[in-house]
């Protein structure tokens, strides 16, 4: 119970849980308001300054909502801020990226057939992309193309796309994917922290201190909030996307979430206008339909190494580590008798036609690499093999603990 490896799962899986849990809040939030504004209706009562209200009912009660383009005459004596969504979602997010593919980088981050880098430099390029897209980015929206939404959502697009090619290049296809998740929720996140609270902290000063606010920082705040609005849902598909191999590990991998971003664009138009009640533009769901058919289509089979290719390859430090611990051959010949029937390049067991989570054990580099995944699923827990596929001898489950072990010890 006390083994390392267990207790990092276990911490990884609290911040996962902490992770989904502030992102509902910070995402339902967002929604919300979104709809709110949109939906705002003009009336002749209301307050000066006041741009439209909305009446909603909600669990037995009813609420009546205005919104002042600007601000109120007068400060309220209690004003709700709504950020800490936004900054628990970044924070639990990056600690799971450390957690995950940054501590175990040498299986889920670092990928030898495609880059040799060492796990450090994985990290650093890991950190750098991060921070720099963020600064390039902010760079795009304070120059003149700020005046141009619709040219700066297309750059922005671009943008996307060639970040998306290149983790494709260099990381896992997981990685990759996640990274352009984590990507574009650093922006999410930096537009809510350095943009649009500073702003509205601006705007509460001056009508604190008698002064008229000046109105462009609420259309600069606009403007930020706006790009989450579209970026929301191709973050979440990202997010769940290292669950699918036919997302992340294919030839077109790198296409698949360009396309998932269109796909965000178009299911955020269906709801803008119906919120704004301006219709309801039902040709965003045969668009986002077809671009969801043109990603199954672009999804062929996983793209994996040869068996040759695999046996030829020089193991890694990590794997290294793992192929010469005591007790490797023994626990190498029970996942092989127990789990390449499924976890092959070309699996043998009936219904399957790719490797369960793209995960292959089939040469001793392939065991070696996945040594934590195998411990944890197949000696720690009886999670692998599925119990209707086959019953593993508790003498081979005791194997792969003794050699995890023996590899970890200290």
């Amino acid at each position: 119970m006390y083994d390392l490896a267990i207790i990092w799962d276990w911490l990884g899986f609290a911040v996962r849980w902490l992770h989904v849990i502030t992102a509902i809040a910070w995402i339902g939030s967002s929604f919300y308001f979104i709809a709110l504004d949109l939906g705002l209706r003009k009336a002749p009562h209301l307050p000066v300054g006041a741009h439209g209200e909305e009446w909603q009912v909600h669990g037995g009660g009813f609420y009546h909502v205005q919104k002042y383009l600007v601000a109120p005459e007068a400060m309220p004596d209690h004003l709700t801020w709504f950020k800490w969504e936004s900054y628990a979602t970044w924070l639990s997010g990056a600690a799971l990226l450390m957690i995950v593919y940054w501590a175990g980088g040498e299986l889920f981050l670092i990928d030898p057939t495609k880059a040799d880098i060492s796990l450090f430099q994985g990290i650093v390029i890991s950190a750098l992309s991060l921070t720099l897209g963020w600064l390039v980015y902010d760079r795009l929206c304070k120059s003149k193309l700020g005046e141009t939404p619709t040219l700066l959502m297309v750059l922005l697009f671009g943008m996307l796309v060639v970040m998306s090619w290149g983790y494709t290049q260099v990381f896992t296809g997981r990685a990759a994917l996640l990274h352009l998740g984590a990507f574009t929720a650093t922006i999410m996140t930096a537009n809510v922290f350095f943009i649009i609270m500073p702003n509205q902290r601006i705007v509460v000063d001056d009508l604190k201190n008698g002064r008229t606010p000046d109105p462009k920082y609420g259309k600069i705040a606009k403007l930020r909030s706006t790009h989450n609005n579209y970026l929301t849902l191709p973050v979440v598909f990202l997010m769940l996307s290292n669950h699918y191999p036919l997302a992340f590990a294919t030839e077109n991998a790198w296409i698949i979430p360009c396309l998932v971003f269109l796909m965000g664009v178009t299911i955020r138009h269906f709801f803008n206008t119906v919120h704004a009640r301006k219709g309801a533009p039902y040709w965003t769901w045969a668009v986002t339909a077809l671009l969801f058919i043109a990603i199954a289509w672009l999804s062929t089979a996983p793209m994996l190494d040869t068996y040759e290719e695999a046996e030829a390859r020089p193991l890694t430090a990590a794997e290294q580590r793992f192929a010469g611990a005591a007790g490797f051959e023994d626990a190498y010949h029970a996942v092989i008798g127990n789990c390449s029937m499924c976890h092959a390049r070309e699996p043998s067991w009936d219904g399957l036609h790719h490797p369960p989570k793209g995960v292959v054990l089939e040469t001793e580099s392939d065991v070696a690499r996945h040594a934590r995944l195998i411990f944890l699923q197949a000696g720690a827990s009886h999670a692998m093999p599925p119990p209707n596929a086959i019953q593993m001898d508790p003498a081979a489950r005791r194997e792969i603990v003794q050699w995890y072990r023996a590899a970890t010890k200290g």
